[in-house]
């Protein structure tokens, strides 16, 4: 990890030195903003969703989540009603959120999937231990 990160500010301000103005200082500010962004936890994710219309209930939401964390609550129960309302502006604002919509949608569908599975799984095994005396015949 040594030469990498070496490497890379030298990459990111040569490439930000272009970006900035001229009566802007040099390429130091910019990597100290992303830095502290990175620290703060600003994800690409988290950008992208307080870059839409729903960025005040993405705010409440990560707040609500965050404060039920920090006390050890059950953040599903604390959070369903700020969840609902950033997921009900979100549709409202479909055009922009399609992306999520849609891997939500996506990731929603596989989990039905996987638990019908399990539920034909739990459902084929105590067929199998009801008769153990059957799979012993077969043994012998």
């Amino acid at each position: 990890m040594s030469t990498s990160p070496e490497q890379a500010p030298k990459e990111q301000s040569d490439a930000k030195a272009e970006d900035l103005a001229p009566d802007q200082p040099g390429s130091e500010s910019p990597e100290a903003e992303g830095e502290e962004e990175e620290e703060q936890g600003e994800c690409g994710f988290c950008l992208f969703m307080k870059g839409g219309g729903c960025k005040d209930a993405f705010i409440n939401w990560e707040n609500c989540i965050q404060e039920a964390e920090n006390n050890n609550e059950d953040l599903v129960e604390k959070c369903a009603q700020v969840t609902a309302a950033l997921k009900q502006c979100m549709d409202a604002h479909s055009d922009y959120y399609e992306p999520i919509l849609r891997a939500e949608k996506l990731a929603e569908e596989q989990a039905i999937i996987e638990l019908e599975k399990e539920k034909e799984k739990e459902n084929s095994e105590p067929n199998q231990e009801q008769n153990p005396s059957h799979s012993n015949q077969h043994q012998k």
